[in-house]
């Protein structure tokens, strides 16, 4: 049986390859828990995510730091204490503002999550 208690700091972090300056921990994964994970994103200043789509929803909390992210066609300035959704097939990108890292957790259903850059067929 997983731990069901453990600390940030003894989970690996992991560099997003699609991403600049972009790193990622899963804190709870698909082997610890039958319906979500859990993920920490840590994008330094000057990171970001290009556009992209997945095939399964993401709801997240922004932690710290601020960023621009776009949805769809909308842009949003996000900094901590935000909470966005993001569904199924629809585009979107982060780009950090400031001089701080943004941070945020991600959660996500436990399935297999295909994702596709924008405009790569």
């Amino acid at each position: 049986m997983p731990e069901s208690v453990k600390h940030v700091n003894q989970i690996p972090v992991e560099k997003v390859s699609a991403g600049s300056h972009t790193y990622r921990q899963v804190l709870i994964g698909p082997d610890e828990g039958p319906n979500f994970a859990m993920r920490r994103f840590i994008m330094e200043p000057g990171g970001g995510i290009p556009a992209h789509t997945n095939t399964v929803e993401h709801e997240q909390y922004v932690l710290r730091g601020r960023a621009r992210i776009g949805i769809g066609d909308r842009v949003y300035e996000v900094k901590a204490e935000d909470v966005l959704y993001i569904p199924v097939g629809v585009p979107h990108w982060y780009e950090v503002l400031g001089g701080e890292n943004f941070e945020f957790l991600c959660m996500v259903p436990n399935r297999d999550d295909q994702i596709k850059l924008v405009g790569s067929d």
